[in-house]
């Protein structure tokens, strides 16, 4: 029997799972962030799950043909717009769950939580040119075969249909695999004064 073919589709809800999975698996510089913190959903609850909630257009999965999602791309068109409702939508009902530190954080769950709490750290003057952003994740085993060019390239589409012209992501600047990955699509460094452990990549959404 032949195997299934891999495909990009839109996010379902009952991808909900494994979006949180892929989440941390992929969370610690490209690497598995199983076992690093406290309560590992922090991490989707930052970076994946208020995509699903505020932009469920804007999500998009790699099939592995078998119903089983393997690699996410999520964002916003609109950044200012989505932090608003990060503000006024997600954060209620998740920030009970990680309560910020009352001084500087002292481990991972407490800078996690102070992202949490702060989602107006978003917003850069130097990004605004570049309105929509994006985060993309994908398993290891199906790195390396077009997979996540596949995803940026239906994403990049979608954001394009939305109206948006340019888009950015934050990536951390050691993972330097993702930064040669997003190299061959075309992005480049949008400077931003002391970004942290961060470096800042964006493109035109046009193909």
């Amino acid at each position: 029997m032949e195997s299934p073919n891999p495909f990009v589709r839109p996010w379902q809800p009952a991808d909900r799972a494994a979006v949180f999975d892929i989440c941390v698996r992929t969370a610690e510089a490209g690497g598995d962030a199983r076992g690093l913190y406290r309560n590992e959903d922090v991490l989707p609850h930052n970076f994946a799950a208020p995509y699903l909630e505020l932009e469920p257009g804007l999500a998009f999965v790699l099939d592995d043909g078998s119903g089983n999602a393997v690699g996410y791309v999520l964002g916003t068109s609109d950044t200012v717009r989505f932090v608003a409702g990060f503000r006024e939508r997600w954060l209620p009902q998740v920030g009970h769950l990680y309560p910020p530190p009352a001084g500087e954080p002292a481990d991972g769950d407490e800078l996690m939580a102070l992202l949490l709490h702060t989602p107006e750290r978003m917003i850069l003057p130097e990004l605004a040119d570049y309105p929509a952003h994006l985060h993309i994740d994908l398993l290891p085993e199906h790195q390396g075969r077009g997979w996540g060019r596949l995803l940026m390239e239906t994403f990049l589409a979608a954001l394009h249909r939305a109206g948006a012209g340019r888009v950015h992501l934050g990536m951390v600047s050691v993972n330097t695999g993702a930064r040669a990955f997003y190299d061959r699509l075309g992005f480049h460094v949008v400077p931003v004064p002391d970004p942290g452990p961060l470096t800042y990549l964006g493109r035109a959404t046009a193909l």
